[in-house]
């Protein structure tokens, strides 16, 4: 039964709620399901994988969500917000290494006055380089200068589609509005990303299998999954980490309902594994993000325990990633890496 669910999804790339929960529920046939996954990712994106460069321009947060290390009220951590110059040099070291898709990534603040970024994502792409933001909830006339400025993608996670248990891992933040920032980024033309946390504490299978449906309805262009790991500063930090197999589970059941879409190999899946990252991009996934941001910085960046260790051990070298990558059969894209059909 397991297995003709996950031909259906294969095939037709549809399942429904029951489905999906069979396929979360049974791990008897998980080698096949990221199998498939794989298959379906190389029949329609080849065996390229996107590399693109993080930038963590800020680890200011006004947010207090209780898995997160940047959190407003973790008073342990030495806050930083980049200058202009310091994001230029490193966009442009990245630029020189030949990648194609600079991401600035940054805790949700307002330290950055919107016509500060619109100058900086204006320098980068004057150099032919595609642009992603992370940056949290925005306005929607906000999100259109940005996108005028010459943004491309913009990544929201909203981390849980439910509605009870996100309003309570992220107190003072509203879901509807977070659900209306995805809809505002869709309809200006960004390729809008989302993506979820497994793992979380409360969270059970079904508000899962809501999760990859609400990315569905959405066709959502890019996905980050991602387990829960627990942070010692935060008021979670006795809770269980998240479960690597169901995560890679998640991401592998994307794959096949949302086929053409970028789903990146998050650096949280090699947290738990030294070779997490590579699981994933025989999984279905089919983004690197190696972190372009300076040592000082990215160390205090750390929104789970581990993250900056994971990040020094990525090699900036394009070869270098190139060559571990042909060990799984992939290779390094040269593209800017846009949604099949989009650009």
């Amino acid at each position: 039964m397991i297995k003709s669910i996950i031909n259906k999804a294969f095939t037709n790339a549809v399942l429904s709620k029951d489905e999906i929960m069979h396929l979360l529920n049974d791990n008897t046939n998980n080698d096949y399901l990221f199998q498939k996954a794989h298959q379906k990712k190389t029949e329609l994106l080849g065996n390229k994988v996107h590399l693109r460069a993080l930038i963590e321009i800020s680890n200011i947060c006004m947010q207090n969500c209780l898995y997160c290390g940047l959190r407003r009220d973790n008073k342990l951590v030495e806050r930083y917000k980049m200058n202009k110059d310091e994001i230029l040099y490193l966009a442009n070291a990245a630029a020189d290494y030949g990648y194609k898709t600079i991401v600035l990534q940054g805790g949700e603040n307002n330290t950055f006055k919107i016509a500060e970024l619109c100058e900086i994502i204006r320098e980068i792409k004057a150099k032919d380089i595609a642009i992603t933001l992370s940056i949290g909830e925005k306005t929607y006339d906000e999100y259109k200068l940005l996108k005028e400025a010459g943004a491309d993608r913009y990544l929201l996670r909203i981390e849980t589609t439910d509605s009870m248990l996100y309003e309570q891992m992220d107190p003072g933040m509203s879901h509807k509005n977070r659900k209306r920032c995805l809809q505002d980024l869709k309809s200006l033309g960004y390729e809008a990303g989302s993506g979820s946390l497994v793992g979380l504490p409360g969270q059970t299978l079904e508000s899962i299998a809501d999760d990859i449906l609400f990315f569905k309805e959405i066709d959502a262009d890019m996905l980050g999954v991602g387990p829960f790991i627990a942070h010692q500063d935060t008021p979670l930090k006795d809770s269980p980490d998240g479960n690597l197999t169901l995560a890679l589970k998640v991401m592998a059941i994307i794959r096949l309902l949302l086929s053409d879409i970028n789903i990146p190999a998050t650096t949280a899946m090699e947290a738990l594994h030294p070779e997490g990252r590579y699981l994933a991009l025989t999984s279905g996934a089919n983004v690197l993000m190696p972190n372009f941001t300076d040592e000082l910085h990215r160390k205090l960046y750390e929104i789970y325990p581990g993250k900056s260790q994971v990040a020094e051990n990525n090699s900036l070298n394009r070869a270098k990633i190139n060559e571990n990558l042909i060990r799984y059969g992939l290779q390094v894209s040269n593209s800017k890496g846009f949604r099949l059909g989009r650009k």
